[in-house]
Parts: C-alpha cells; structure tokens; sequence
C-alpha cells in the first residue's frame, strides 16, 4: 500500500506530464463521474440512509441532483471558461497579445464532511477535475458507509493516476496533511478549520475553506406568518437541523412569536405527523457523540421549550424542537447549533434585529421573511454573509451561477459552477511581446528625461487606449 506521500508524488508526476490539461480528457473524467453517480443510485442512496437515515426525497435532491446539475452545467460551459479572456490595451501595448491564461493548480486536496457526505465531496471535484487538477479526496469517517462507497467506486471509474481516495480519521488527515499540495479545499467546522490553516501555512498552500457559523433568520412587517412557518420548518429541519446554511436561530417581535408559534406546530405536524419518530422524512443525528452534544446545550439552555423536545437517545433522535424567551447570552447561543433545535430571540425594532445580527460573526447564510422590500433591502444593505436569501431558506446554494462561501469566520472562497473552476484555477497574466514600436520602447531607457516621461506616461495611461477603438 502506498504512504500517502507517494500518492501525492504520483500524483504530482502524472500531473506534470500534462495528461489532465486537454478539454477532452477533463470531460471524459466529468462524463465518467456522472455514470458513476447514475449507475450507483441505489447504493448510494442506501449509505446516506445507513449514516444519517436520510430519506430517499431529501437525498436525491442534496445529495444526487444537486451534483448532477452541477456536473451538466460544468459541461455545458467548461470549454468557454479555458478560453484566454483578452485585456484592454493602450498605446504602448498596442502590438501585443495580452490576456489571461487560465491553468490548473497542480494537485490538491479536497476534505469533505459528514453532513452531506456525498454533496460536499463531489462538488468540489467537479470544478477541480474541470480546471485540469490532479485530486486527492477524503471523505468523512463519521459519515463511514458513504466513505467506504466512494473508495470503492471513485477508483471503479475515473482514473486512478489522477484521482485519489484516502479514507481513514483525524490521524489519517493529519499524515495527509504534512505534504505539500497546490490547494486545500476544506469543508467543516472552525476548530478544524484552525489546524487545517496551520498545516497549510508550513507549504504557504492557498486554503478555501467552507465553514458556516450561526444563520439568523430575522421576520419582520408584514407576512404570512404561515408561509414562513412551513418555509422555516423544511429549511430548519431538513436533515435534521444538520445543514451549515440551516436557519440557526429566529429574530422576531414578541407578538410575531406568539403568531409564528401555532403555526410552526401545525407545519411540523403537516411534515412529521404527531409522532415525528415514526416519519419515514426525518432523518437522524449522525453518531451518539453528536447527539450527546445536542442534548448537553438543551440541558445548560434557560430557554423555555415551545415545542418537542423528545428524544431517544439509542435511535439518535432529537424532534424538531423550538424554544422561546432566549437570551444573548444562551447556552444555545454560544455555538453553531447543527441540529434540530430552534430558538426563538425577540427584538421590537428592525434596527434593533439587524445591530443583533452585526454584532455576531458574519454567517454563511442570513434569511430575511417580510412582504415589505424596504425591510428586505435595508438588511440586505446593512449587514455581511456568506449568502442572503428573503422569503425561504437554504435554497439560494442549489443554484450554479451564484457562489456559494462564506465571509470571515463562516469562511474564505466560493465554489459552485464558474467559481468553483476559478477556485481551482491559476490566472496567469500573459503579455506576448514581438519586435514592433523598439523606437517606441526607447523612451523606457536611459538616459532618462523629461521629454521621454511625459511620452511614455501619456502612451502608457488608460486614455491612451482610446486611439485603439
């Protein structure tokens, strides 16, 4: 078996032979990626049920299509984004060819997470495998029947001189880690994230990393409080609240709660039945030591429970829980949540709510319910995150063209169709220079003089391009 630095030097020395640089050979590896998806549904779809007890609904569309879409887009415009994109020009550079080459990195690394196994591993390939990267991926060992499938069937089908699986936990990533890569794309959470940096500072390796942080849904003005209720409901509690871009908390006005309440409990009931346990749609937390962490942040929380609040710990349910009178300073408030728990916070003035949300770490996402675009407006105006969505949650990062990343602690870079390309992508300034204007370029050589600045500042100023149209 080889030690994981002769599966980057192998790697390393394919990618120099130039194999992954022709259009054709990425889209075959794309194309193949595909098969390898639509062959194995099935299997698939039973790991994701074995690791989190996902259902086949929210599997095929977070999991399945959502990588599909991606893989058909990225075919669909991969070839235009290889194309050099020329620059303007000025006088003095008026015979040259000047543009910007876009090259692969080399080899990199992409980490995913347990959340969704599949998604957050396969996405981040397709732009890497697009660009003309050499990859070396390693899937989650919390999420362990998903791993254990994509070993056996990224080998199956791609090429295994260019893409590379590594399974194993922490110590497996750590030993990973201490060679040197052209790229870390890492998915997960702040504290990994921290000793992720540190191991790519020793290489000076460029990181992107996708972390997610404290969502606030804020609901103010005018509304259908039961649209936002079953809008908030699948959103909170698709994958059982496991979901980076999950709304993590509300912000509201007392009597919007007192509104929002039935109606949160009438949605749940609709979705889950009135025995949530027994839904064949709601999905599980992921291991006993996730679950002990949930249950540990409700028993130091001084909020008051509204709704749920059962659990079971042998069959690692949580149901779907809401509480009320939270404060700032909540256990529940400390962290990001990443599961089924969802507190209700009060704020009167919409001032009020957005200086909340700006006093926080910038979130991967922020969700704003209101029928009045001057409120969605002013938020959107006056805060930062990752990504901003009104009037329903989640579904702003299934679409290609928008990039999906976050800002400060909820992470750095994007992906998602054209970023992701760009992610893993060198643009190279490129000037190719003949033998034309030498007279011209004698203004640049000494002796130097005033006469000969002036010229060269006026043939060298963007004003200058203006004779080129």
């Amino acid at each position: 078996m080889e030690t994981h630095s002769q599966v980057v030097e192998r790697l390393r020395s394919v990618f120099r032979s130039g194999v992954t640089l022709p259009e054709q050979f990425r889209r075959t590896q794309l194309t193949k990626l595909m098969s390898m998806i639509k062959d194995n549904e099935q299997q698939i779809l039973g790991a994701l049920h074995k690791d989190l007890a996902k259902p086949k609904f929210e599997a095929v569309l977070s999991e399945i299509d959502i990588v599909i879409n991606e893989l058909h887009y990225t075919l669909n415009n991969f070839k235009s984004w290889m194309q050099p994109e020329y620059v303007d020009k000025n006088l003095a550079t008026k015979f040259d060819d000047c543009f910007v080459k876009r090259e692969p990195l080399g080899v990199v690394l992409i980490i995913g997470a347990w959340n969704y196994p599949w998604q957050l591993l396969l996405l981040p390939m397709v732009a890497a495998v697009a660009a003309g990267n050499c990859v070396v991926i390693k899937p989650s060992e919390v999420s362990a029947a998903t791993d254990t499938l994509i070993a056996e069937l990224i080998p199956k089908y791609l090429s295994q001189d260019c893409y590379a699986v590594v399974s194993g936990g922490a110590e497996e990533t750590k030993s990973l880690l201490l060679n040197r890569f052209d790229h870390i794309f890492y998915t997960g959470s702040q504290a990994v994230a921290r000793s992720i940096l540190q191991a790519a500072s020793v290489h000076l390796t460029p990181v992107t990393l996708e972390l997610g942080g404290k969502c606030p849904c804020l609901i103010y003005g005018q509304v259908s409080i039961a649209g936002v209720a079953r809008r908030l409901v699948w959103s909170k509690f698709f994958n059982a609240g496991q979901s980076c871009v999950a709304p993590d908390y509300v912000l509201c006005s007392a009597a919007t709660r007192d509104a929002l309440l039935p109606e949160l409990r009438q949605a749940l009931e609709d979705f889950y039945g009135k025995e949530p346990q027994t839904s064949p749609d709601l999905s599980r937390i992921v291991s006993a030591r996730h679950w002990a962490r949930l249950m540990e942040l409700l028993k130091r929380s001084n909020g008051k429970v509204a709704v749920g609040g059962e659990s079971n710990e042998d069959d690692k349910y949580i149901a779907p829980t809401v509480l009320v009178d939270v404060s700032e300073d909540d256990a529940l408030m400390e962290e990001e949540i990443f599961g089924p728990i969802l507190p209700i916070l009060n704020f009167e003035s919409l001032q009020d709510g957005i200086d909340f949300i700006n006093r926080k770490e910038k979130a991967l996402a922020l969700y704003v319910f209101s029928n009045e675009s001057s409120v969605i407006n002013k938020v959107l105006e006056n805060t930062s995150s990752g990504g901003f969505c009104s009037n329903d949650g989640i579904i702003h990062m299934t679409l290609p063209g928008l990039p999906f990343g976050g800002v400060g602690a909820s992470g750095w870079g994007s992906y998602h169709g054209r970023w992701g390309f760009e992610t893993f992508t060198h643009r190279r300034a490129c000037m190719l220079r003949g033998w034309a204007l030498e007279r011209l370029n004698g203004l640049r050589y000494p002796p130097y003089n005033d006469n000969k600045l002036g010229w060269l500042r006026w043939t060298a100023s963007p004003k200058s391009s203006c004779s080129l149209m």
